[in-house]
């Protein structure tokens, strides 16, 4: 099993910046893409940004130009630096990542317990 632990939430004013970090931990497994989710009241859960093994990223088009989405290899770790925060991007921010068994070959999801974003106007 992968774990995935959270930490960087918080309550912060718009214009404001938070940095989020999600670590990975679990034996037998390699981490292959990380991202960062989110779900805001009432609103379904939908991709912020994610980042493959080799760097590539993508985030959808809210965000762009001002998050910035991070991983170190070695701690199996990702970032997400959040600046310009708005109202609208309160929401519960869920970290994901892709494994896969060294010893089965198969690929899982994994989820994290989510962290509390909120940007006061």
């Amino acid at each position: 099993q992968v774990q995935l632990v959270e930490s960087g939430g918080g309550l912060v004013q718009a214009g404001g910046s938070l940095r989020l970090s999600c670590a990975a931990s679990g034996s037998g497994f390699s981490i292959n893409t990380m991202g960062w989710y989110r779900q805001g009241a009432g609103k379904q859960r939908e991709l912020v940004a994610r980042i493959t093994k080799g760097g590539t990223t993508n985030y959808v088009d809210s965000v762009k130009g001002r998050f910035t989405i991070s991983r170190d290899n070695v701690k199996n770790t990702v970032y997400l630096q959040m600046n310009n925060l708005k109202p609208e991007d309160t929401a519960v921010y869920y970290c994901h990542c892709n494994a896969e068994s060294y010893i089965t070959y198969v690929t899982r999801e994994y989820w994290g317990q989510g962290t509390q974003v909120t940007v006061s106007s």
